[in-house]
């Protein structure tokens, strides 16, 4: 890696030029996101119509049966308090480098570096689970419906590419396009909830289990949590889009709550839907026996075939929406570790045009091509190994860093004196940081289950987690200049909040 000895600057004015030489490379990215932008962005990350349809029926299988619904207003109140200190610190971070910059805000250098690593293999981890089924499914789709039978790392290039071409433009036409995808996948869905709500449900009636604590606390409530809880994964990316956000200290913390309430509601309906759908008596049976295609045959139950085509179709595109969305989250993040010294300066070049991190995007895209060859090379299973195996690890280091995160805040706060208002510096980030630590034992403990069933596997993405984040001591020790302004809050911020 390239050393620098005096990191540029990741947000204020464009960067300085040399009045007898060259213009320098622009060190920032700019734009005009709203909150409405940015909710797209990160609800599109969460790839709602892949949770409703991938992840809900395994939820009701394995977790708690009809309660299951439940998890996911438990879920949403748990990061609901995260988000409280998380956007309270928002105004005095400087830098759009989001996880990594809190926790190194609030708890150091070493902690803030060992969590830039945590994030770049969550990331890049999570990216890939996402490359491995789109390939998968769109060579289901195309052989399904009379097309050439191709190998889905083939179809998964295709995305790649389609990718990198996107994310190598400015932010705001990753933007246009999640919109369209986003509105489409989740209002097929409404569609089908509104059908189910409207005909009162199945034979059962609608499901009242929900709200009834036996059902709520059957069966493996603990694993029920543990799906929930990755249905999210995204929302927290919103502080990544500071540089190109309208207004960052109001823009984010908007988009941050509208993203987890929106979330967390269609979430919960949706899951509720497909309960009352089949009947509480039944509904587990029936996920368990075709946990792949059930909400496809509620769709086609309640509302006709064609729905359930698209239904078919708008999984497709869902997935390509997150995968652009994290696309665009890792390449601002490998961004933000050029701009402060971490990765090779070449990193934290802007686009003279697009505004966009376009290096940082070339990387993301080879990182993708990489991990993809890897495993099209080792003969890997796209859905039972790539996707299973990389979603796990995602999924616990991204709790990890949100975890820290409500920690940073509380040590942050404690130690500056910046917000003195109790709700926002510490009781919420507290009850934030109790509500992850017993999602992250739920995650650790049931690490095998997410990889697959392989405790080897299991063990050894928790080693490499935790090697990763013990490594940013190592980097801090190694590399004095890199990423200095972590410890630095914002000069300003010093005027009372009420």
């Amino acid at each position: 890696m390239a050393t620098v000895s005096d990191p540029p600057p990741t947000s204020g004015g464009p960067a300085a030029r040399d009045p007898g030489g060259p213009a320098a490379p622009e060190r920032r990215l700019h734009g005009t996101l709203g909150p409405a932008g940015i909710v797209f962005m990160v609800v599109a990350a969460a790839a709602p119509l892949t949770v409703i349809a991938g992840s809900v029926p395994i939820g009701i299988a394995a977790g708690n049966g009809a309660g299951y619904p439940a998890m996911y207003v438990a879920a949403a109140v748990v990061l609901l308090f995260f988000a409280v200190g998380f956007t309270a610190m928002t105004r005095h971070v400087p830098n759009a480098g989001a996880f990594y910059s809190y926790i190194g805000t609030g708890l150091g250098r070493g902690a803030g570096l060992g969590s830039a690593l945590v994030a770049l293999i969550s990331y890049i981890a999570v990216q890939g689970a996402v490359y491995g089924y789109i390939g998968y499914l769109i060579g289901d789709l195309v052989a399904g419906h009379g097309g050439p039978a191709l190998p889905w790392w083939l179809w998964t290039a295709l995305v790649l590419a389609v990718t990198g071409v996107l994310g190598y433009r400015h932010i705001e036409l990753s933007s246009r396009v999640l919109a369209v995808l986003l509105v489409a996948e989740v209002g097929i869905v409404l569609v089908m909830d509104t059908a189910v709500i409207g005909r009162g449900g199945g034979q059962e009636g609608l499901s009242s289990a929900l709200v009834t604590p036996g059902d709520v606390l059957s069966g493996a409530p603990g694993i029920g949590l543990m799906f929930a809880i990755a249905g999210f994964i995204g929302f927290e990316a919103t502080a990544i889009f500071r540089d190109e956000a309208r207004d960052p200290e109001r823009t984010i913390p908007r988009a941050t709550y509208a993203a987890l309430v929106i979330i967390g509601v269609f979430y919960t309906v949706s899951a509720w839907a497909i309960v009352s759908a089949w009947g509480d008596s039944r509904i587990v049976e029936e996920a368990a026996a075709d946990p792949g295609g059930i909400v496809i045959t509620t769709a086609h139950r309640y509302v006709g075939a064609v729905a359930a085509d698209v239904m078919q179709v708008l999984f497709v595109t869902s997935l390509f929406a997150a995968i652009l969305a994290f696309h665009n989250v890792l390449a601002r993040y490998v961004f933000s570790l050029g701009n402060t010294g971490v990765l090779p300066v070449a990193c934290g070049h802007s686009h003279a045009r697009h505004a966009s991190p376009h290096v940082a995007s070339l990387v993301t895209t080879a990182i993708g091509v990489a991990l993809m060859a890897v495993c099209a090379l080792a003969g890997l299973d796209p859905v039972l190994e790539v996707f299973t195996w990389l979603a796990g690890i995602a999924s616990v280091g991204i709790v990890v860093l949100m975890l820290l995160a409500c920690l940073a805040v509380i040590v942050f706060f404690r130690r500056t004196g910046l917000d003195r208002r109790p709700w926002h510096s510490l009781i919420a980030p507290a009850l934030g940081l109790l509500g992850l630590a017993a999602i992250l034992l739920l995650l650790v403990d049931n690490l095998p289950l997410l990889m697959g069933g392989s405790t080897p596997l299991g063990v050894g993405a928790g080693v490499l987690l935790a090697v990763a984040l013990a490594a940013g001591w190592l980097v801090a020790a190694a590399r004095p200049n890199a990423a200095r302004d972590l410890t630095t809050a914002s000069p300003a911020d010093n005027a009372p909040l009420i």
